[in-house]
């Protein structure tokens, strides 16, 4: 874990030449500032501001936690019940951003064009996300502040939820209270 801080660290730190839109992401357990990618994964990041200006991740949970790979949400309210959402968004996966530690990319099914409003965060370099021959899953920004915040939803004990049928929930529910676009600098 402390390997995995390290190199989360090193990526944060990190300054990239063309800075993106940034939101900030207010948890029950801190804020995460994201820096989007909208040059090389321009129809993800339009759509995941689509959800950002309409309010509708306020409220919803981190339903996904396996520490060491992702902390996933965006689509379940407090009761655990499925969000209506806008039509599925294009796979970009080859665009050259990695599901390194820190990045933040989309959630879908099997299907690689299904991504809608479900986006997760890596806790882990996760390369098998990338793709290759087959799609991967779109990466579209990073974490630019709260690594401490990632650490804290690390520690929280998961389980087997019955309601979700699905292990690696949070036992004690993670909230996106609210979700802002920031002023641009």
């Amino acid at each position: 874990m402390k390997n995995a801080l390290l190199l989360l660290a090193g990526l944060l730190s990190a300054t990239s030449a063309l800075a993106g839109p940034k939101v900030e992401l207010v948890t029950s357990l801190g804020n995460l500032e994201i820096e989007l990618n909208e040059e090389a994964a321009p129809k993800t990041v339009a759509n995941f501001l689509r959800y950002v200006d309409d309010g509708s991740y306020k409220g919803t949970l981190f339903h996904r936690l396996i520490p060491g790979f992702v902390v996933q949400g965006g689509g379940f309210d407090s009761d655990y019940e499925r969000l209506p959402t806008y039509d599925p968004v294009q796979n970009e996966s080859g665009n050259g951003l990695s599901n390194a530690a820190g990045t933040i990319a989309m959630a879908r099914t099997q299907d690689p064009h299904s991504a809608t409003r479900q986006f997760y965060i890596n806790l882990g370099n996760n390369t098998s996300l990338d793709g290759g021959r087959r799609a991967g899953y779109t990466v579209f920004g990073k974490v630019v502040k709260g690594e401490e915040v990632l650490e804290r939803m690390s520690l929280v004990p998961t389980g087997m939820s019955l309601q979700l049928r699905a292990r690696d929930v949070p036992e004690t529910p993670i909230i996106l209270e609210q979700v802002r676009r920031l002023p641009e600098d």
